[in-house]
């Protein structure tokens, strides 16, 4: 052999080498092993010495890994096809974000990366797959912050014959389920502070945490313009909401109150039930209350982790939105999206009632590892060139 061992004279156990071969040049030497590499732009830059010298940054990727593994497993077993879906879009839409552009040499036509995957997975349920998902990338050409990454991975579900209730319960589990997973516990602690997630969690509406702000508010008719709609602003301009008075009718300005007054304060886990149409031009209306629609979005330590709703399946209502869309976006608005043409035609065919479901995965990985920012869950975040 290359090698044998046996003892020196004072009986330390050795190994003395016959031969030694090269594997591999290192022609730079590694951080100091006793000081780490502490510089926090370069541990993003370099991540792979990051890796190296920090056990604790390559755990929290082995637990991103085990996150990701036990939500597709859950859904597997709950009888989800995971299907790919595009990731070149010719029109954005599924959310309302800025797309990056590129464009096709060959075809000679101008196409976006996906910001979501929702308008190709629901044509898979209109094409007869009753449960389907995807956990895959997703583009945003936006600003940069310890919440938002340009490129990011989500986890979008679509079920057919359930709604929003439904998805509260899939929410809960997949979740407390990747705690329990990777954490041993459903009890995590982030950033010092105690958080709970055993199911069930708090269900309240919207329109019920702007009135424990704003209780001389009403909100009661959303559709209301002039009179009630001046007296709302006055009240939430007189609170410190910037931005209430640009607002053109009251399901906008209960948006933006509870944005400025509410969301920072949802510390453990809270579903924040029936959104304004006017700010959900994908699900479907409520049918008991006018003015909202069923849809829901997860809050836990201050920040968004979940949206889903009961999707809508009215391809005459859907039209009408996706023009307002297309009129916001006429006047400006680079996040509004265009009207989809074929993902009409394809609604025309007939959609069955669907529950929709939306988690980002970064934030989840970031709450379940106590990460205080984006960049230390994805393993080459982008970053501005050096100089």
């Amino acid at each position: 052999g290359l090698s044998v061992s046996q003892r020196t004279n004072k009986g330390e156990l050795s190994v003395y080498a016959r031969e030694c071969v090269m594997l591999t040049k290192a022609l730079r030497p590694l951080p100091d092993k006793w000081a780490g590499l502490s510089d926090v732009n370069k541990r993003y830059r370099q991540r792979y010495l990051d890796m190296v010298v920090n056990p604790s940054v390559r755990r929290k990727f082995e637990m991103r890994a085990r996150i990701t593994a036990f939500i597709r497993r859950t859904l597997d077993e709950r009888g989800f096809l995971e299907i790919e879906t595009p990731a070149l879009h010719t029109v954005a839409g599924g959310a309302e974000a800025r797309p990056f552009e590129t464009k096709h040499n060959a075809l000679g036509i101008n196409l976006t990366l996906r910001i979501a995957t929702e308008l190709y997975l629901k044509r898979l349920i209109i094409g007869g797959f009753d449960r389907v998902y995807e956990l895959g990338r997703v583009f945003r050409n936006e600003g940069i912050s310890t919440r938002h990454n340009p490129e990011f991975t989500s986890l979008e579900l679509y079920q057919a014959y359930a709604d929003y209730d439904d998805m509260m319960e899939i929410t809960e589990t997949l979740v407390a389920g990747a705690a329990q997973a990777v954490c041993g516990t459903t009890v995590i602690e982030y950033g010092g502070v105690a958080v709970d997630l055993t199911p069930p969690w708090r269900r309240v509406t919207m329109a019920e945490l702007v009135r424990e702000k704003l209780p001389t508010a009403d909100f009661s008719k959303l559709s209301a313009v002039g009179d009630a709609l001046a007296a709302a602003q006055a009240v939430a301009t007189g609170a410190g909401v910037d931005g209430a008075n640009e607002t053109t009718n009251l399901g906008q300005l209960l948006a933006l109150c509870f944005e400025e007054l509410c969301e920072t304060e949802l510390v453990q886990p809270t579903f924040v039930l029936n959104y304004p149409i006017e700010v959900s031009p994908l699900a479907k209306p409520h049918r008991e209350l006018p003015g909202v629609t069923e849809r829901f979005e997860l809050y836990v330590v201050g920040r968004e982790l979940a949206n889903a709703f009961s999707e809508l399946t009215d391809p005459i209502d859907q039209r009408q939105r996706f023009e307002a869309q297309a009129a916001k976006k006429e006047a400006g608005d680079l996040e509004a999206c265009d009207v989809d043409e074929e993902f009409l035609t394809a609604l025309e065919h007939g959609m069955p009632p669907t529950g929709g479901l939306g988690i980002g995965i970064d934030r989840l990985v970031m709450l379940l590892t106590d990460s205080p920012t984006i960049k230390d869950v994805i393993a080459f975040p982008l970053l501005r060139p050096e100089t």
